[in-house]
């Protein structure tokens, strides 16, 4: 795609045939997040499927609307989930955000913040020491208070700042140690390879490690090959294309030697991205193959569990949980029904659904950041889906609908505390290790 121009790239046979399988019958409108807030018909999948056609059949620039309305996106998916007609809507937004792209290149339009999105795609999240030390800083300005000290100055600063201070979780710097496989514990069922992700690894170390716990509890041998990077998500979602081929080829060759059962991830988000590795190089001759190969053996950790789980949590945790779906799991990745199915095993959970449970957020990558206003908007209507649910834990499968919802409890003033699913498996096996050992103990 890097050698194509704007209008080239919308030209494409693929892109063409993918916008002609859209029969305009209205189906995705009830489930995109951006129309259920303005009603526009052009913040809607068809009206953008229509801004597509007309930009590729050169009746509209590539500025203005098309700009405007493509960039709302929030890239979640849910049409796809409501076509009748199979419209593959991410590979359509992915094109049409690469082409916005080539035409800021060529025309110099590219604001600060399209810049600055750039500069951290490429210079900070493929680099997890970077992200750690970020994390390390972060750490030290909540612990000396200062987060309250900027309380003040949050209101008369831009919105994106606002959200960022908000999401931000109390950072735990007891990062994965990746340098050496984690054992199985008890009867050995297999090796995996874990994707330990990039925000992931240095905000929510917690997470990553529970990951690495429950399969260990489950038999798995867990290794982390040194050299994966970020999974390219945010660069396909800004249009950096080729900036995304290089890092699907980066974690190919890192997961390539090993023999693995599987390569797990534990984020809605990154496994759909590297789900999609076997198209974005469909036309590379070198690794065309290898990324299929690649793909089949990528697993969601929910999926991946709700197949393996050899030994089942037994420890009891009495809560009311509700749980917020990752829209890259459900709509892109389609699993929909293993972190479910977890939960429920866990004894004393109450699973609540929620009465939409399709629609998203507000996080989407960094959508949350680049379109503030729109991204509160979306998550207020997922709050009060929230709130009607009456529970006190709220339970995630991806990182930025955890951040967001760490945001969203602060914002709507919740009594809940947000946690991924197998944070709540490790609990429930840390529940029955410690009940054990007191009938050990009263016994004795």
């Amino acid at each position: 795609m890097g050698d194509m121009t704007a209008i080239e790239l919308l030209n494409q046979t693929n892109f063409r045939r993918r916008l002609d399988q859209c029969i305009h019958c209205g189906l995705c409108l009830p489930a995109c997040p951006t129309y259920a807030v303005d009603q526009r018909e052009a913040d809607s999948p068809r009206g953008r499927i229509a801004l597509m056609r007309a930009a590729a059949e050169g009746r509209i620039g590539l500025e203005g609307a098309f700009e405007e309305h493509i960039e709302l996106c929030l890239g979640c998916r849910a049409c796809e989930t409501a076509c009748p007609s199979g419209v593959q809507y991410g590979l359509l937004l992915e094109t049409a955000r690469a082409a916005l792209a080539q035409e800021k290149a060529r025309t110099r339009r590219a604001q600060l913040a399209d810049l600055v999105q750039r500069i951290g795609l490429r210079s900070l999240l493929p680099h997890r020491r970077r992200l750690r030390w970020l994390a390390r800083g972060v750490w030290l300005y909540q612990r000396l208070g200062l987060a309250r000290l900027a309380q003040w100055a949050l209101p008369h600063l831009p919105p994106a700042l606002t959200t960022m201070e908000g999401m931000t979780p109390p950072v735990n710097l007891n990062f994965l140690d990746l340098s050496q496989p984690a054992p199985a514990l008890g009867p050995r069922q297999g090796k995996v390879a874990f994707f330990v992700g990039c925000v992931q690894d240095a905000f929510l170390a917690g997470v990553n490690r529970a990951t690495v716990r429950v399969l260990q509890r489950n038999g798995y041998e867990v290794h982390f090959p040194q050299a994966q990077t970020c999974c390219n998500a945010a660069a396909l979602h800004s249009g950096d294309v080729e900036f995304a081929r290089a890092l699907a080829r980066r974690n190919i060759d890192a997961f390539a030697d090993g023999d693995f059962a599987a390569i797990l991830n534990n984020a809605g988000g990154c496994g759909a991205a590297l789900k999609g590795y076997d198209h974005l190089l469909a036309d590379d001759p070198l690794y065309a193959d290898r990324a299929r190969s690649f793909v089949a053996k990528v697993k969601d950790i929910h999926e991946f569990l709700a197949d393996h789980l050899h030994h089942p949590p037994t420890g009891h945790i009495q809560a009311r949980v509700v749980y917020v779906d990752s829209c890259h799991l459900r709509h892109g990745q389609k699993v929909v029904g293993p972190p479910r199915a977890l939960l429920r095993a866990i004894p004393g959970v109450e699973l609540v659904e929620l009465q939409q449970p399709d629609m998203c957020c507000g996080s989407a990558g960094v959508y949350n950041l680049l379109q503030p206003e729109m991204a509160n908007q979306v998550l207020d209507a997922k709050l009060a889906d929230v709130r009607s649910a009456h529970a006190n834990i709220i339970a995630t499968a991806n990182t930025g609908c955890y951040l967001q919802m760490i945001y969203g409890v602060k914002r709507a003033g919740l009594n809940a505390t947000v946690m991924h699913v197998v944070e709540l498996l490790e609990r429930s096996y840390t529940n029955n290790a410690d009940a054990q050992l007191h009938k050990c103990l009263v016994g004795w």
